[in-house]
């Protein structure tokens, strides 16, 4: 191989003289893919005589040693006249650390790790996962008994054993969510009674948008993680979500605009899997025609985003989250979650979702279904017909008596008089004599 023919890279470094710098980048190789770094070289890729050539020979190892606690292989090589000393750098299973500071290599650059990168390298180099590393701010008198106690039902089925266990210490380490009589973050997460004051980036935030910038209303969701699951669903199903109503026999029924289950899903991949080491909040976004559900968390490189709409392996960020929520019957552990809100957008005859991941964020996109009450309304139709159609779409047929219900308080002769315009229209047929009239919807208006 010629040197002098290659350029810095990832996995190469020159340089012309030994100094304190070069430390910074043999760190740096140690802390990523490991590389090599040439002293007698100048950054243009010439060689250029060395300064006490011997000396440094002999004193390199013995500075990187004492230094930064690594032994490269160090060995000379000659370059046209002169002679270079070669260092070559292994990467390494912990953190290397050069006057207190942590370097990475970041393309031919070395790159000081601060705040949240830091952090993340640290917890990566460990081993750990974040939410399995000990909260020493929390104890066992910070969790919730009730959020136990519903676990200790929803997990019967998952772990039996654990329904009729009253030691909290015991259900924590089976779920491996205590160490040496101390809790994780993990289980302040998922049990505590107030996370928030351990994690205030730890929140759900709900919006009702406009537009981009016009927000109607907003609600913010705490509490632990099972807590925050149950009550955005219930705010999303009562105040910002519309509900499709229909009659099984005498059964009164509402279809969610959005899938439940397919939100479920998502909201809870949306808590196990973001980063908390992030600043900022889940944001559920609501307009008029979509819904967006948005964390901060890269995916992991085995999991390409568009690898999401098809089967695809399990790999949580936050692996006791994410066992907790399986045990507890939550979730299924089988990389199957996002293909099964597809299948639920499907079902409900609604565009598929899109996941999308930009800048460290994971978003899921919904739609609603194209013909809304909106869209008939701009259609000519007034509200009560736009429901009558909607209706319609949710059943195969329907009798008058069946369709009055859906506008409390209105008449069945106002409700006839709708649909023999909505007739006239083209948008609903009909078959059979008045009196027992059987109504459904034309076929351009079902999809």
């Amino acid at each position: 191989m010629n040197i002098l023919n290659k350029n810095e890279s990832d996995m190469l470094e020159f340089k012309s003289q030994w100094s304190e710098d070069c430390l910074k980048a043999v760190s740096s190789f140690a802390n990523s893919k490991g590389g090599i770094l040439y002293i007698g070289i100048d950054d243009k890729g010439r060689s250029v005589k060395l300064h006490n050539y011997a000396k440094a020979l002999e004193d390199i190892p013995n500075t990187i040693r004492n230094k930064l606690g690594i032994l490269p292989l160090v060995t000379s090589e000659k370059l046209n006249s002169d002679m270079v000393i070669k260092i070559d750098v292994a990467p390494s299973s912990v953190p290397i650390s050069f006057n207190g500071k942590f370097y990475i290599r970041s393309g031919s650059t070395v790159q000081e790790l601060q705040g949240k990168h830091l952090a993340d390298f640290l917890i990566k180099k460990s081993g750990l996962t974040w939410d399995q590393i000990v909260e020493e701010r929390a104890d066992l008198n910070s969790l919730n008994l009730e959020t136990i106690e519903d676990f200790k039902r929803f997990s019967k089925d998952r772990i039996p054993s654990i329904s009729q266990e009253t030691d909290i210490r015991i259900i924590l380490r089976k779920l491996n969510l205590l160490k040496d009589g101390a809790i994780t973050r993990g289980a302040a997460l998922l049990f505590g009674k107030e996370p928030q004051k351990l994690y205030i980036q730890a929140i759900v935030k709900i919006g009702k948008f406009l537009s981009e910038t016009d927000i109607q209303t907003t609600d913010i969701v705490k509490g632990n993680l099972f807590t925050q699951l149950e009550m955005t669903l219930e705010i999303l199903r009562t105040k910002y979500l519309k509900s499709n109503i229909h009659f099984e026999g005498i059964h009164r029924r509402e279809i969610l605009e959005y899938p439940y289950d397919a939100l479920r899903e998502a909201i809870i991949n949306s808590l196990i899997h973001r980063d908390y080491l992030g600043t900022s909040h889940i944001q559920i976004r609501v307009y008029d025609d979509k819904l967006i559900i948005m964390n901060e968390g890269k995916l992991p490189p085995e999991v390409p985003v568009e690898k999401l709409k098809t089967n695809h392996l399990s790999v949580p960020r936050n692996s006791l989250l994410a066992e907790t929520f399986y045990l507890a019957g939550f979730i299924e552990s089988w990389g199957r979650g996002t293909v099964k809100i597809v299948e639920k957008c499907r079902e409900q005859g609604l565009p598929e979702p899109d996941f999308t991941e930009e800048n460290g964020v994971m978003t899921a996109t919904f739609y609603c279904n194209r013909l809304n009450e909106k869209k008939f309304i701009e259609m000519g139709l007034n509200s009560r017909q736009a429901k009558l159609i909607l209706y319609l779409r949710q059943h195969v047929e329907s009798a008058i008596a069946d369709l009055s219900q859906v506008a409390d308080g209105v008449s069945i002769k106002t409700i006839q008089r709708d649909m023999d315009e909505l007739f006239k229209k083209g948008f609903i047929s009909f078959k059979g004599e008045k009196k027992g009239r059987k109504y459904f919807l034309s076929d351009i208006y079902r999809t």
